[in-house]
């Protein structure tokens, strides 16, 4: 069993058309076990918001991608110009990485999100031009981030249900979680007795 050394985040960004865009946090190519290339570009913001995101505590991400290759931000850019972004799947992956910087097993899934916008700029120099990109991520959870600072309420959990079990809906089976849990606080719970 080697010895895991460093962490690489990934960031992979499938459109709704099924056409991938793989990054990761650092320079130059990066080959996973898989033999899957990922390109190298730096998180120029959200770093934070990734953590949080991680750890299942940001219900939205704002994410600064540079440094972008020009192969991925040609890609993102035509996506974008065929409204083909808005609804791509974004996932947020950790490589183990030994001491030579080479993968160990497969990456881990620990983010994915809905993209729900993605403006990019362009800034030129002398010497080059710099692509920039920035993710604005929803995952499943964004509903309970309410203006009202309210919790997710009936119509909210309702709302999400349809979302998630349109077929359910169609059948005339609604979610009726949020009616049916105030009933329960008149109700009496025994727990099995083990001697």
């Amino acid at each position: 069993m080697m010895a895991i050394k460093s962490l690489k985040i990934l960031i992979r960004m499938t459109f709704p058309d099924d056409s991938v865009v793989r990054l990761h946090d650092g320079a130059g190519p990066f080959v996973d076990e898989n033999g899957d290339f990922w390109q190298g570009a730096m998180l120029t913001e959200g770093l934070d918001e990734i953590e949080h995101a991680m750890n299942g505590e940001a219900a939205t991400l704002l994410l600064g991608i540079s440094s972008v290759s020009t192969d991925a931000s040609g890609l993102a850019f035509e996506e974008l110009e065929n409204n083909n972004v808005i609804d791509g799947k974004v996932q947020f992956l950790l490589q183990e990485l030994d001491q030579w910087d080479q993968p160990i097993g497969v990456p881990e899934i620990k983010f994915t999100g809905t993209i729900d916008n993605m403006p990019m700029a362009d800034v030129a120099s002398e010497t080059s031009i710099t692509s920039s990109i920035t993710l604005e991520i929803t995952n499943r959870f964004s509903l309970r981030k309410l203006t009202s600072g309210a919790v997710l309420s009936d119509v909210d959990q309702r709302a999400r249900s349809r979302f998630l079990n349109p077929a359910a809906w169609a059948l005339g089976q609604f979610d009726r979680f949020c009616e049916r849990i105030p009933g329960l606080s008149d109700k009496t719970i025994r727990w099995p007795r083990f001697a």
